[in-house]
């Protein structure tokens, strides 16, 4: 084993239970559930690319003549490596074909048989950009990270606003895809609908137009009474809607006449069951108890069978009257209390005028398409089209979890369409809140809240893509005749193409990579946004959303955030936080039994941990596993409470899993103010990588996990003994061959940085897998480096410390302790113009031989020379036309040839501000061109490496 890796001694007093997770996960697991790359076709899930094409084939064209159906989805190797694709400029990314199958219907005319036919085919649609090992995307050559965005999560949401000091609540359902629906009181307590918030409607239309009558609405939200009239007197069946009423007059046993309830007071529940047990099975009602009631169907006098009251109306005394003086007759009444049930749903249907389903559905008609006359089938299909057609609504898995969950229902979750089920359920949940019931909902809670990370984005726009390549598809089978035409005939690709680059190149969440040190760029694969399309604007974005919730334990740092106008719109996910399959952060916490802490780990989402108690890491536990003490202080429920040890149920992971990487690895972080800290941990991000790196003499111990997951360094992929090593390569021999690793060396980063990797092993030494062999930028020894161990004095000197003055040692500069490299690149092209070519040349007019001094015979600057501002980089002449001559120039015509006037000179020079030393020289040239000597000595040399790579 080396002894170049440095073993940290923990001084913590809580061991480590649980090993930190691969930090860049989050973008990993993201993109391999998209791609679904190595599962063979037939076993791939529906989700990511596949679930983007499953929901658009199959296309059938308009006369349902021709059907285009999708088999799989071919993702082919790259043609570059990502090390290629950054110097040429080009993107990492592999070829994405489709097989798919035409099926076009035969016809059984007597005149023209055709018979059926599949005509089966693979159709290249374009390159899909990969992700690379390092969770990054290389696009036109430069490193790209995808940022997951944190958004509203699909489902239902209950609010309520103070207008005027009255409370009104409402319910909004957002779909994945697809129209909103919000239902909402307004100040007589009546329901309303809006879809897409168009006009309000009666709620109630929307139940008429799923197929319901006035009478089964009416019977869905109301307890409904059986009174019947015998000989002038009505009789109230006995059931629970009489609990809390007062008693219309005394009620005795029938056999032992003793009184159960005496008139006027209130019925309980243990009244209620006396009165069943004593036999009686109705009570009378007098005429006042009636008056004000509301009857649910018609009352007809069974004699003449005229009507006497119509249903949903209500009963003044002279319709008591009448209902009394029926000779017997069966009412069935509505129980409306005021206070347990409103009124909210009779007034709705008393407003809605619409009689009938068809009625209903026009009414909708009207208010979606407003100017455009109904016809009852135009209606059906748009009202179905909005909110049951799963091609134009889709819930998601996750809004269907959510509308099961928050309504205590058990549909699948592959139904994930709107059901009458879930609008009834809605209904009552918003009348429940509206009598005082249940909850309304908390959106910056994160179980409302989720994580769209590379995957989804990526589907979501392939989909906008595959949409607008259907349309066209459709519109081309329509055009075109059939007969001979195949797959490629009909698909063009290019509105998927054009989705997919622009997302790559322009959207909001897809960020040039913060390359300055290592954490820089594994801070940003784990950065979590609420700005980005279909999220929050800076602008629009108030406090509640910005601030720490505490959901926020264990899932998202409440101190890594940017100062400024993003503040708390951009944060990170927590050490140990983990995204699951419906994009809810989960973090891991210790199972305990009976006051006895296991080993066992659970990880939770924001809404199951909040029906548990969990104990804090710093809980102080003997030596058997048992929690001490005879309270221990844990969080319940968003509060903290001090409880019994056996009262606890999980506990947590590790007091590091509250914060991000950046805040972890600050020492002693629970000491600092919450503002500092966030600045120190914003500023670790911009350290530049120094010339020689020092460790930190006190470390949190996230140092070596923050280097080996941020792939600067280099790992051992397998054991095996150093059979070379040197400051390129490293050969590793092993059972079954050798490992080869190539090293980085002097490579510029995206902040132009200096990424250079050293080895750590020498010939001879035995390597284990997982092993760092290799130093990166920013790294010592496998370790996080960003800064120096220096003496640090807190005086003041002579004032010239004044602020945040900083006097520094002589010895700091003389002894390069803080000299970083940063690397600059300039390039220039020699084109084909329409005098003539550009010529790359050291023969240069009227330029001296000092100026030319480093520069080779092809005019190309030589590796190692030391350049300032205004050096030449590389010697070009361009061809100019036809100008009058001056005697000069005729005397240098006449001497050298035509050379001098036919040229001027458009070299590249260094720029102001710049001076360094040359350390490598590219050479470009399209196939077909001559390649110079210099690119000839090149290659060759490229290609002898390749040789000795091949050859061990």
């Amino acid at each position: 084993m080396t002894k170049r890796l440095r073993s940290r001694r923990d001084f913590g007093k809580i061991p480590q239970i649980l090993a930190i997770p691969d930090l860049i996960e989050v973008q990993k697991r993201s993109f391999e559930r998209f791609l679904q790359k190595d599962i063979p076709a037939s076993k791939r899930e529906d989700k990511g690319l596949q679930s983007a094409f499953n929901s658009i084939f199959p296309i059938v064209d308009y006369n349902e003549a021709a059907t285009i159906e999708f088999v799989e989805y071919i993702i082919g190797k790259p043609k570059y490596d990502v090390g290629e694709c950054i110097p040429k400029g080009i993107t990492y990314a592999s070829t994405l074909k489709i097989r798919v199958k035409l099926n076009l219907v035969g016809t059984e005319d007597a005149e023209i048989k055709k018979p059926a036919e599949i005509r089966e085919e693979e159709v290249y649609l374009g390159e899909l950009p990969l992700m690379t090992e390092t969770g990054t995307f290389v696009i036109n050559g430069t490193e790209r990270v995808i940022v997951s965005q944190l958004h509203r999560s699909p489902g239902v949401f209950f609010s309520h606003e103070k207008v005027g000091g009255k409370v009104f609540h409402s319910a909004r359902i957002i779909p994945m895809r697809g129209s909103w629906f919000d239902f909402e009181f307004d100040a007589k307590d009546s329901l309303f609908v809006r879809i897409d918030r168009r006009k309000k409607l009666p709620a109630t239309i929307i139940l008429k137009a799923l197929n319901y009558t006035d009478e089964q609405i009416l019977e869905m939200f109301y307890p409904i009474e059986e009174i019947k009239t015998k000989d002038g007197i009505a009789y109230r069946q006995l059931s629970d809607v009489l609990v809390g009423l007062k008693a219309a007059q005394s009620i005795y046993a029938p056999k032992t006449k003793e009184l159960i309830v005496k008139e006027g007071s209130r019925i309980t529940k243990a009244i209620l069951k006396k009165i069943e047990s004593s036999g009686i099975r109705e009570i009378p009602m007098s005429k006042e108890e009636l008056t004000g009631r509301v009857t649910l169907g018609d009352i007809i006098d069974p004699e003449t069978g005229e009507v006497v009251l119509e249903s949903n109306e209500e009963i003044t005394p002279e319709l008591a009257d009448k209902i009394l003086g029926l000779k017997s007759t069966t009412l069935r009444l509505l129980f409306i209390d005021g206070i347990h049930h409103l009124t909210s749903i009779r007034d709705t249907l008393l407003m809605d005028k619409v009689a009938s389903t068809d009625e209903a559905l026009i009414e909708l008609y009207k208010k979606l398409r407003p100017g455009e006359p109904p016809t009852i089938a135009d209606a059906k299909e748009l009202f179905n089209g909005l909110f049951f057609n799963p091609k134009r609504y889709d819930l998601s898995s996750v809004g269907r979890l959510k509308l099961n969950t928050r309504l205590g229902l058990d549909i699948l979750l592959e139904t994930r369409i709107l059901t009458d089920k879930d609008i009834i359920e809605i209904l009552r949940y918003l009348l429940g809140l509206r009598a005082g019931r249940g909850e309304v909902d908390d959106i910056d809670h994160l179980g409302n809240r989720r994580v769209r990370a590379v995957g989804e984005l990526l589907e979501n726009q392939f989909r906008i893509g595959l949409v607008r390549m259907e349309r066209a598809i459709k519109e081309k089978m329509a055009l075109t005749e059939l007969d001979t035409v195949m797959p490629h005939d009909l698909i063009n690709a290019k509105p998927v193409i054009a989705v997919i680059k622009e997302f790559f190149g322009s959207s909001q969440l897809s960020q040039f990579m913060d390359q300055t040190n290592p954490l820089s760029e594994i801070t940003h694969k784990r950065r979590l946004s609420a700005l980005g399309p279909g999220g929050l604007t800076r602008e629009r974005a108030g406090f509640e959303v910005r601030d720490v919730h505490p959901t926020h334990y264990g899932r998202i740092c409440p101190v890594e955030t940017p100062e400024g106008p993003n503040i708390g719109l951009i944060t990170s996910l927590a050490t140990y936080a983990t995204v699951n399959e419906f994009g809810f952060i989960e973090s891991p916490y210790r199972k305990v039994k009976n006051g006895f802490v296991t080993d066992n780990i659970d990880y939770l989402s924001a809404i199951q941990s909040e029906v548990f108690i969990i104990a804090q890491a710093t809980s102080p536990i003997d030596a058997k596993g048992h929690l001490i003490g005879d309270t221990v202080s844990a969080r319940a429920g968003g509060d903290f409470r001090i409880v019994t040890p056996n009262e606890v149920q999980y506990m947590d992971v590790s007091p590091k899993q509250i914060v991000s990487i950046s805040a972890s690895l600050i020492p002693f972080l629970e000491n600092d103010d919450a503002n500092r800290a966030l600045m120190g941990s914003n500023m670790q991000r911009q350290a530049v990588p120094l010339l020689r790196t020092e460790a930190p003499i006190v470390g949190t111990g996230m140092e070596g996990i923050t280097a080996r997951d941020s792939g600067v360094t280099v790992i051992a992929k397998k054991s095996g003994t150093v059979e070379s090593a040197d400051a390129s390569r490293i050969v590793v021999r092993h059972d079954d061959g050798v490992n080869i690793y190539n090293l980085i060396k002097f490579y510029r980063s995206n902040q132009a940085t200096c990424v250079n990797q050293k080895p750590l092993v020498k010939a001879g030494e035995s390597v284990k897998k997982g092993q760092v062999i290799a130093d990166g930028p920013a790294t010592e020894m496998g370790e996080l480096a960003l800064g120096k161990n220096v003496l640090v004095a807190f005086m003041p000197w002579e004032g010239y410390n004044f602020e945040d003055a900083i006097i520094l040692s002589e010895r700091l500069v003389k002894d390069d302790v803080f000299t970083s490299i940063h690397i600059e690149d300039f390039a220039i092209e020699a084109r084909e113009t329409k005098l003539g070519p550009e010529e790359i040349t050291r023969d240069i007019p009227n330029i001296g031989e000092e100026a030319l001094r480093n520069l080779d015979e092809n005019g190309i600057i030589r590796i190692g020379a030391e350049v300032k501002p205004g050096d030449i980089l590389v010697g070009k002449v361009t061809p100019k036309g036809e100008t009058q001559l001056t005697p000069e120039e005729k005397l240098l015509r006449a001497i050298f040839g035509e050379k001098a006037e036919e040229v001027r000179e458009n070299c590249l020079y260094v720029p102001p501000g710049i001076e360094g030393t040359v350390i490598d020289v590219k050479i470009f040239a399209r196939k077909g061109v001559d390649k110079g000597d210099k690119t000839k000595n090149i290659e060759e040399e490229n290609i002898n490496r390749l040789q000795t790579d091949l050859e061990e």
